[in-house]
């Protein structure tokens, strides 16, 4: 790790210009090379061929899921190495990867550190999610969210509003290629594990699931929400005739009814610090 990119999300809480000014600091103070910066969303990313022209050997991630995704989407086939400092709310790829979750402590860790490590991920018509894939009603809370992000109390109200009403007033979704969860559920939760997928299902009768759900998405930590039904699979799909909302690591997309939903991995691109990991 020599020559850095460094992409990060201004608009997000957790990395402010004062947090970023003090990790470019601690690059510098170890003897490693700036090339350039990108402020996303306002920036587009970065593309592979620019990178190896000013021959960058690693990107620094310091964001939340949805800015993270978005980078490591636009450079699925850059050859380099990633590097994710916790910028967000849940930070699960900083946590699996590092003992710490201080920013500038992995910095210093991470510039001797040699380990490269695959990730697994979900894949779907050309979109994979790191952390999480959502379907279902309760995909209408995403909306709340973004409120909660900008402070739009007024737009959080009319948003929450709807996404109770599409929680509690539709018919929730149904799924093919997992036989544990034949019902219809008002959010499908996938989770990324290597080789398989893990699949959790909350319906409406449990109404603790739905309100717990409900916060986690406001708070943030919606991975958290508790699971009515749990199961394991390789490759799943949502029935129906008409396009699914689905979330990739927070990040809304319309799938078409049937596309399959499968396990993928990534190659070994990921500095990793925490011991025992490679």
């Amino acid at each position: 790790m020599e020559r850095l990119w460094f992409i990060t999300n201004p608009g997000s809480g957790s990395t402010t210009k004062a947090k970023c000014d003090a990790l470019e600091a601690v690059f510098a103070e170890r003897g490693l090379t700036l090339v350039g910066r990108t402020a996303f969303p306002a920036e587009a990313m970065p593309d592979g061929a620019d990178l190896d022209r000013d021959r960058v050997d690693t990107v620094v991630l310091f964001a939340g899921d949805g800015t993270i995704n978005a980078a490591l989407s636009a450079l699925r086939t850059w050859e380099g190495s990633f590097l994710i400092l916790p910028g967000g709310t849940m930070n699960l790829l900083a946590k699996s990867l590092h003992s710490t979750l201080d920013p500038q402590a992995i910095i210093q860790a991470a510039h001797d550190e040699t380990t490269r490590i695959a990730l697994p991920y979900i894949q779907a018509a050309g979109n994979r999610a790191f952390v999480g894939l959502i379907m279902g009603p309760a995909t209408a809370w995403f909306r709340a969210r973004e409120a909660v992000r900008k402070g739009a109390l007024r737009r959080l109200f009319q948003a929450a509003n709807v996404a109770w009403s599409r929680t509690f007033g539709g018919s929730g979704i149904r799924v093919s290629g997992v036989s544990a969860l034949a019902g219809r559920y008002q959010a499908v939760f996938v989770r990324p594990e290597r080789g398989e997928l893990h699949v959790a299902a909350v319906d409406a009768r449990d109404w603790s699931a739905i309100v717990q759900l409900g916060w986690e998405w406001l708070t943030g930590d919606w991975v958290a929400a508790h699971a009515v039904s749990e199961s394991l699979t390789r490759e799943l799909a949502a029935r129906g005739k008409k396009p699914v909302l689905a979330l990739f690591d927070g990040e809304p997309v319309s799938l078409a009814p049937g596309t399959p939903i499968t396990a993928g991995m990534s190659r070994k691109a990921f500095i990793a610090t925490r011991a025992g990991l490679g």
